[in-house]
């Protein structure tokens, strides 16, 4: 039942849901006795959806997560291991299909490829269950263990980890299958702005990783002030990134994180 509360509080204080209820709520006491009442909240609805899909609000909310964490770069050691979390695949529609179906995050699938080819001896762990409440099919370890071998990656390089349903259980399950040793070095890979609560999560787990960010969504510092020219595109940007946040606070007040804002 916690995973489920879970899922419903992150729906409802994700931004763009907040807005078309104070819309619909708006819409709803115009037809009753409250229409003047109605119709003040229906205009704070718009104004608030104009806001939060124009303005870079999401920017700047995103850029401090994303930026948190540099670019790896290569010193010369290779990694023992390569853990890549899992949300770049939607194991529903690569059921439908009968083809792996990636999402905004295939970055995350993309970076496991080109790290393998690029680090032979590495092992690949791909860790992922299936977080659909409603058609539980496959899991992205199982689909991703598959995409990979057909990239060319060879299957016993490839460890699965598909129990897993939030970045709090990637951490535990992932520890668990691999027993990471003293002194071996594993590379983190999931999206920038996430890479804070993924470390933050495998250091409370004592896993040590390095983070490997990809999928920036932005360029950089110098977007922070760019209005969106697209009311979706401000929208999807702005519930990324108050999603995170929220669960960054609530992994810290749940205890799951040492730390409210994790850095290197």
């Amino acid at each position: 039942m916690s995973y489920l509360a879970t899922r419903l509080f992150g729906f409802l204080v994700t931004p763009s849901n907040l807005v078309a209820t104070i819309c619909l709520l708006g819409l709803l006491l115009t037809l009753v006795r409250w229409r003047k009442a109605g119709a003040r909240i229906s205009a704070a609805g718009i104004a608030l959806l104009l806001v939060c899909g124009f303005s870079p609000l999401g920017n700047w909310l995103l850029l401090p997560l994303s930026e948190r964490f540099p670019a790896w770069h290569d010193d010369g050691r290779a990694p023992d291991g390569i853990v890549v979390l899992g949300g770049a695949i939607s194991p529903d529609l690569t059921a439908e299909r009968g083809t792996a179906e990636l999402n905004a995050s295939a970055e995350r699938m993309t970076a496991a490829a080109e790290l393998a080819r690029r680090f032979p001896n590495a092992k690949i762990v791909l860790s992922g269950g299936n977080a659909n409440v409603f058609h539980p099919l496959s899991t992205e370890a199982e689909v991703g263990r598959v995409l990979l071998e057909n990239l060319g990656v060879a299957a016993d390089r490839i460890v699965r980890e598909d129990r897993s349903r939030n970045t709090y259980e990637n951490a535990i399950f992932t520890r668990d299958v691999v027993k990471p040793k003293p002194g071996e070095r594993w590379l983190l890979v999931t999206s920038a702005y996430h890479m804070p609560r993924a470390i933050g999560v495998f250091r409370a787990a004592n896993f040590p990783v390095e983070a490997y960010p990809i999928d920036w969504r932005t360029s950089g510092w110098k977007e922070a002030g760019r209005p969106f020219l697209k009311l979706s595109a401000g929208l999807a940007r702005l519930d990324t990134a108050a999603r995170e946040w929220v669960g960054l606070i609530g992994y810290r007040l749940a205890g799951r994180t040492d730390e409210w804002f994790p850095a290197p």
